[in-house]
């Protein structure tokens, strides 16, 4: 396998309630899945390819939990990578060259049988984890903007974090609330105020690396 290492920054946001009951084993809140993620890559190599400040984006649907298969996914990688960077960033991000269950993308796409023609498109992202506030805009396919969950009486921001010692995507997510709009291939129906996660993603081939928090 060819070696590689990101170190990066994620938003996401899914049709579930607030905290996802992905992230704790459980059955998606309306019985289905849908998502939209945007991904800056900080810093990171594919064998001797540098990817630093890369974006990928990408949009997932199943209709039922993920783990239960049947998924479709379409991958869009950012435009101003190299014919070389783009061959890296579609392995990594499809479960390639890595490890059997260790990384989210290698779940999500062996449990996506139906995978779209990956697409080369701008994709407008500002992720500020600290702050839970972010959109990634990839024109004509979709729009991702969160901001802090919010009390509903006082409408102080909240501040609620997952912690996973053992996750294969991030060690510690901030949660927050999403609206997606989608104008692609893949429709998502119900990403409206609905769960929302921003993380680093500091990974290799053989999973999460373990000083990422």
């Amino acid at each position: 396998m060819t070696p590689w290492e990101i170190d990066a920054v994620e938003l996401a946001n899914c049709n579930c309630a607030f905290g996802c009951p992905c992230q704790f084993n459980a059955m998606p809140t309306h019985g289905n899945c849908e998502a939209a993620v945007g991904i800056i890559i900080k810093s990171g190599f594919y064998g001797d390819q540098r990817l630093d400040g890369l974006k990928v984006a990408f949009t997932a649907q199943w209709p039922g939990a993920i783990h239960q298969g049947r998924g479709t996914m379409q991958l869009v990688i950012d435009p101003a990578a190299s014919p070389a960077q783009r061959r890296a960033l579609q392995s990594i991000f499809s479960g390639g060259d890595t490890e059997d269950m260790a990384t989210v993308f290698w779940v999500y796409n062996r449990m996506s049988p139906n995978q779209l023609e990956t697409l080369f498109q701008p994709i407008d992202a500002d992720i500020d984890v600290n702050a839970r506030t972010g959109h990634v805009h990839v024109p004509g396919v979709f729009r991702l903007d969160a901001e802090p969950i919010r009390n509903p009486v006082t409408g102080a921001e909240a501040r609620p974090r997952i912690n996973l010692p053992r996750g294969f995507e991030f060690r510690q997510a901030e949660v927050a609330s999403g609206t997606t709009t989608t104008q692609g291939a893949i429709s998502l129906t119900a990403n409206t105020g609905s769960h929302a996660h921003f993380c680093r993603i500091y990974m290799n081939g053989k999973g999460v690396i373990e000083h990422a928090v």
